[in-house]
């Protein structure tokens, strides 16, 4: 993933330190310095803390655009919605869940949780399924209704 760049980016841009944003996302700043490293995988759920703070889309953290910020874009993910997303895109894919969870190295009944929004999408996974079929983080995550896929 490439997110950690541009939490160092605009982490410094605010000339904010690592405890600053530790504190935002209740984390200790040895922690956050590991997101920032990527030495450790940040949650979605602090990364859309992290995403709110700075007023930029999951899409912008993950460098799969230079869009900071999507028009009309909610500020938390909708665990049903993207269930149903996660699904629809599976599908339009052709893939299994069995298929789905192999290619993320998953069990099958994480995918299960995924889609009935029982859970949300773990990062590396979401990170791992926008790449692969080209679908904006944010759309999957529920949290806009377009752009569905990303430019390449």
């Amino acid at each position: 993933m490439i997110y950690g760049e541009k939490l160092k980016y605009l982490r410094e841009e605010k000339e904010l330190t690592q405890k600053d944003l530790g504190d935002l996302i209740e984390v200790h700043a040895a922690t956050y310095s590991q997101f920032e490293r990527e030495s450790s995988i940040i949650p979605i759920k602090r990364l859309n803390t992290y995403a709110n703070f700075f007023n930029v889309s999951i899409d912008y953290l993950f460098n799969f655009t230079n869009i900071k910020q999507y028009k009309n874009s909610k500020k938390e993910p909708n665990l049903e919605l993207s269930g149903e997303r996660l699904k629809e895109v599976r599908k339009e894919n052709k893939v299994t869940q069995v298929k789905l969870a192999n290619l993320l190295n998953t069990t099958q009944s994480n995918i299960v949780g995924y889609e009935k929004g029982k859970f949300i999408i773990a990062t590396p996974y979401l990170y791992t399924i926008c790449k692969k079929y080209n679908i904006s983080a944010d759309y999957l995550l529920g949290k806009i209704d377009t752009p569905k896929y990303l430019n390449k």
